[in-house]
């Protein structure tokens, strides 16, 4: 049925399509409908981080960034689900229109801005949710707050949702937020590891449990960059990496309709760009960190070729909105 509901969403605005899909799926989890997406996937297991995966092909940040569809992606089969990114306040996004489709190359450019219901609305949604397998929860800082103050931001969340999340991943790597990829380097991003570690440690001791921190990183990163942040993350014993965000490059959608929009771009036409940062990012990190690997993850070759450059897991988004469940379940035989 996909190719026919892709059809009619396609058919109206990429962010009003993205809205009433994920209002169908909060409607439609744990009921009779939910049998439209629901799937059985073969149990692949993985182990990272000290954490069980049932497969390693989980959901990305970004498409329910308010967890507000759990059950249905579960549904879907996922091996793991992310959401968010949430920040401490609500916060309304930038303005619209702010997501647009390139079909030619299954890409999609948002700049929405980490628009959220803030991460109390979170929580609450996850204690809903009758999922039991691995939930990572996404965090960033409100557009209000400066980067000197970022950290604060980022304790604020990590604090909140520590006892909820399988593993937590702080975003520093989205380009839509002003000044937030400025923190992936040099002193600013050393300050954050210890203050995000320190802050862990506490919330060790106090909850009795050990959550992962994980740091996503974007694909425009020059090769020293990639060291750099590498040897940052090491030092600061970083439980894992996600590789990668949305690139600002526009080199494999040049003349496509909507590719001078700003903000991040995703999707098949990623592939190449996210790859090559994975195999230099897995090289210089040599198995010390695990990584998760996402853009561009299309198909069964694509997400072969990010696990055989050192991904332990991989993540989707855009090849689900055009695709649809069943790449999941191709990727995940495939493995």
């Amino acid at each position: 049925m996909y190719p026919l509901i892709q059809k009619l969403l396609f058919t109206q605005d990429a962010e009003w399509s993205h809205d009433f899909t994920i209002n169908w799926l909060k409607r439609t989890q744990n009921s009779l409908l939910d049998c439209v997406y629901k799937q059985k996937i073969a149990d692949k297991p993985v182990q990272a981080f000290g954490l069980n995966f049932k497969n390693p092909v989980g959901l990305a940040a970004g498409l329910d960034k308010n967890g507000e569809c759990i059950d249905a992606f579960a549904a879907m089969g996922f091996g793991f689900i992310e959401i968010g990114t949430v920040t401490p306040k609500p916060q309304p996004g930038n303005d619209k229109p702010r997501m647009f489709r390139l079909p030619a190359g299954q890409a999609i450019i948002n700049r929405m801005g980490f628009n959220n219901k803030g991460v109390d609305n979170l929580i609450e949604n996850v204690k809903r949710a009758k999922y039991t397998g691995i939930l990572g929860i996404n965090i960033g800082k409100n557009k209000d707050t400066s980067e000197e103050q970022a950290l604060n931001d980022y304790l604020i969340c990590l604090r909140k949702v520590y006892n909820y999340a399988s593993y937590i991943t702080v975003n520093i790597s989205s380009p839509n937020t002003p000044g937030l990829r400025n923190l992936q380097h040099g002193q600013a991003l050393d300050e954050l590891l210890i203050g995000l570690k320190t802050e862990q440690k506490l919330l060790e001791k106090q909850h009795s449990k050990y959550v992962p921190i994980l740091v996503k990183i974007a694909p425009d990163l020059s090769d020293q960059e990639i060291v750099d942040m590498s040897n940052s993350l090491i030092n600061a014993k970083i439980d894992g990496v996600i590789a990668t965000n949305t690139t600002l490059d526009r080199t494999e959608v040049l003349g496509q309709q909507n590719a001078e929009e700003m903000g991040g771009l995703s999707g098949a036409v990623l592939t190449a760009k996210s790859q090559a940062v994975t195999e230099k990012l897995c090289k210089v990190i040599a198995g010390r960190i695990p990584v998760i690997g996402v853009g561009g993850i299309h198909s069964a070759e694509s997400a072969k070729a990010r696990i055989d450059a050192g991904s332990t897991l991989i993540q989707l988004y855009s090849s689900l909105i055009y695709q649809g469940p069943k790449v999941i379940k191709e990727i995940v035989d495939s493995i």
